[in-house]
């Protein structure tokens, strides 16, 4: 049986991230709670680093989401503690990334490149993309590629 929550969730689920478009803000794990409060539904998100540029976007889309559901009263509450975590991100988020081109999270030392697979690529920027990624070549075929960082 699906409750209310259930279902709210899952619109909240389904909003794309906007910097990684194969990700939801649910695969992301940056989507920590939804509930009703006084006739209103209460998204709460945590940033993946507290200046993330995407945050206002998200609240947009997570409005839109659930103004589309019929709920015109939503909040969104940004919250930064616990501080998010590379643990948060699902399974299915990591499979994702792997299929777009962007290494999953990992310790430096055991990035495989998400094209041939191969390890020990060379990290060429500390920062590639966006500030959660770093950007790496492979060692094997030669094709840069984005590696989101462990957190």
């Amino acid at each position: 049986m699906v409750t209310a929550t259930t279902a709210l969730w899952d619109v909240a689920a389904r909003v794309v991230d906007p910097e990684i478009p194969v990700l939801t803000i649910g695969d992301l794990g940056i989507l920590r709670d939804v509930d009703v409060e006084e006739g209103r539904v209460v998204v709460t998100i945590t940033p993946t680093y507290s200046g993330c540029p995407a945050m206002r976007r998200i609240e947009d889309d997570v409005r839109a989401a659930f103004a589309r559901a019929g709920h015109e009263r939503v909040e969104v509450r940004t919250v930064l503690s616990p501080a998010w975590s590379t643990d948060w991100i699902t399974e299915e988020g990591r499979r994702k990334l792997e299929e777009f081109g962007i290494a999953p999270p990992g310790a430096e030392h055991e990035v495989l490149c998400p094209r041939c697979r191969a390890d020990r690529p060379h990290l060429v920027a500390r920062f590639g993309s966006t500030a959660c990624k770093a950007l790496m070549v492979c060692s094997s075929c030669g094709e840069p590629f984005d590696w989101f960082k462990e957190l």
